[in-house]
């Protein structure tokens, strides 16, 4: 077909408003939506089917503009504001739900690499859900609102390190005849000596020329160069980091929004490219929902929803027995909690890397994308029922 391309794009769009009107018509995340939006297209349903292969490329700038915009609301001030609680509660949850995952992964008959990378897909919980969900009930500055996101800041943290160290356990187990201790080491080494030459850099030339940068495009008044600039940056420093340090497409992007973020005029630039960034990221959700085959559902219903359980249940009696262990109040710990209990794009994009890699099988894929969907489905009814309650205490 001559413009599969343009089919490809015009058909994830199209189809993916509709899905999305519909989830916000049901008040439902938008997320919920593209997803289905993709089932729709994807080759595992009936009628038109979108070139897969192309939509996964696609899905690389969307994720590139995702992790970019993950950057732009990580901040280190909140961070250490509520470190006391975030960094271990935040460790103790994915630990938590690791092990669990890993143990039904097992269960199912799934490698120890297999089952780990399974179980830490679903200890990470979505930015966008969770800020949205926040954002609706205006909680991002309340105590719980700023401990969640901390507490997302260090789970986002550890995601990216797993994204990286993602490639080198590829290799090795690629290779397992001829591993030893001095090649892992020898590995990890050069990994981090390049992510590690990546941060200087960001943090040296990065810190003083992004703002230059921004400035002189401010000094133009033209919105269209704003945009332009920074989607600019978010690319440009996404290929360095990728040509130039060997590391990933995400982590460069990632570091540039970080960056942009520690600056006033960085965040305000950065509001400019937010409906471009948003219409790649509908692309990438898009794609994730067309490799999930729904009959998933059907082969393995226990399976999806133990998973299911584990993302939504073990997840948010976790995150409560911490904020307890630490003395929070309700009003702190349920925000917190019913936030977290949900997986989203850092979960696609952890096992769409380890299903590209051979780490994991097609089914565990499915199961994570049917977690996922289900607990986004779920997690404003969480929400909602928090939202009764208050209001039933008030009256």
């Amino acid at each position: 077909m001559e413009h599969t391309l343009i089919y490809t794009i015009i058909a994830g769009i199209v189809v993916a408003f509709i899905f999305g009107m519909l989830a916000k018509q049901l008040k439902l995340p938008a997320i919920f939506g593209y997803l289905l939006a993709g089932v729709a297209i994807g080759p595992h349903t009936p009628g038109f089917v979108a070139d897969v292969a192309l939509a996964r490329q696609l899905a690389e700038i969307g994720i590139i503009l995702l992790m970019f915009g993950v950057g732009l609301h990580f901040s280190f001030r909140d961070l250490l504001e509520s470190r006391a609680i975030a960094l271990p509660g935040a460790l103790a949850q994915i630990v938590c739900a690791t092990l669990v995952g890993a143990g039904l992964a097992s269960v199912l008959g799934n490698p120890p690499a297999a089952a780990i990378i399974f179980g830490f897909s679903l200890s990470v919980a979505s930015t966008i859900v969770l800020i949205r969900s926040l954002e609706q009930r205006q909680l991002l500055d309340s105590a719980g609102g700023k401990i969640a996101i901390s507490w997302l800041i260090v789970e986002d943290i550890a995601m990216v390190l797993a994204l990286v160290m993602l490639p080198v356990l590829a290799e090795m187990m690629a290779n397992e005849t001829d591993v030893s201790a001095a090649h892992v080491a020898f590995i990890l080494a050069t990994v981090v000596l390049k992510i590690g030459g990546f941060f200087v850099f960001m943090l040296v030339i990065g810190r003083r020329f992004l703002p230059w940068l921004l400035t002189r495009i401010a000094a133009l008044h033209s919105a269209e160069m704003n945009t332009l600039g920074t989607l600019a940056i978010a690319l440009g420093f996404a290929l360095i980091a990728y040509v130039v340090f060997d590391a990933s497409l995400a982590l460069g992007a990632f570091l540039a929004g970080v960056m942009l973020n520690e600056t006033e005029i960085g965040r305000a630039a950065s509001h400019s490219s937010v409906q471009m960034r948003d219409a790649f990221s509908v692309l990438f959700f898009v794609s994730v929902g067309m490799l999930f085959d729904p009959s998933t559902l059907l082969k393995q219903p226990m399976a999806a929803l133990m998973t299911f359980l584990i993302i939504v249940l073990a997840k948010l009696a976790a995150a409560m027995a911490i904020t307890a262990w630490f003395k929070q109040p309700r009003e702190v710990a349920y925000p917190v909690a019913i936030g977290l209990a949900q997986i989203g794009e850092f979960s696609f994009i952890l096992g769409g890397l380890a299903l590209t890699k051979g780490l994991i099988t097609q089914d565990l894929y499915n199961l994570i994308l049917a977690g996922a969907m289900l607990s986004i489905v779920v997690n404003p009814f969480l929400f909602r029922a928090y939202d009764r309650s208050l209001r039933r205490r008030a009256a």
